[in-house]
């Protein structure tokens, strides 16, 4: 019996096959679902063409709590992952997941989240502001975008010639770093008996 992830995402799904990458290496850990409220997002055809079972919401369901439990929990899925997401969580979720569902953002939380700061948008606005330091935020999902308990910090450098795209690159590799290392070391504190 595996522990069983899935994997929400909204885009390009680099976050997502790095996880698949990372836990192909991890004994009874299966990512066993993408969902995507997307269907044109790259992330489908990259989780599509990896042999993973990819699921696309329509807007009405990827807002409707319980029938997003349904699909989870009738997929036996212990644990979900935020990996570039982009939409709000419905509650009912929150609450069928609470501290087994995870997310990630691209700054030091609580400076530079919430609703609409994501990718770009959030980098502007830390080289905006003349930050010394950015980075990531590994968090638990709540109700409110980007205020759940914080898991994890890692932080960069802002240095004086960055351009959104050069501050973009080196929070992706502190994403690529730590995202599914955090996740793993969650899933053996979680599920001692199965993950190494």
């Amino acid at each position: 019996m595996n522990v069983k992830l899935a994997l929400l995402a909204s885009g390009t799904g680099s976050n997502v096959m790095r996880f698949l990458a990372y836990f192909e290496q991890v004994p009874r850990v299966e990512i066993a679902l993408v969902m995507s409220n997307k269907a044109e997002a790259p992330v489908v055809a990259k989780a599509t063409k990896a042999g993973v079972e990819t699921l696309v919401m329509r807007k009405e369901q990827a807002s409707n709590g319980m029938w997003m439990v349904d699909a989870l929990q009738g997929r036996g899925i212990d644990f979900v992952v935020l990996a570039g997401y982009l939409q709000l969580i419905p509650v009912e979720v929150i609450d069928a997941y609470r501290n087994y569902i995870v997310n990630i953002h691209p700054s030091l939380l609580p400076r530079h989240g919430g609703k609409g700061m994501y990718g770009h948008r959030v980098h502007r606005a830390v080289l905006q502001a003349r930050e010394v330091f950015s980075g990531i935020t590994i968090h638990h999902v709540g109700p409110d975008y980007d205020k759940g308990d914080v898991i994890m910090q890692a932080s960069v450098e802002v240095r004086p010639d960055d351009t959104v795209e050069t501050l973009a690159e080196r929070v992706h590799e502190l994403e690529y770093e730590h995202y599914p290392e955090t996740v793993h070391r969650m899933l053996r504190l979680r599920f001692p008996e199965m993950v190494e």
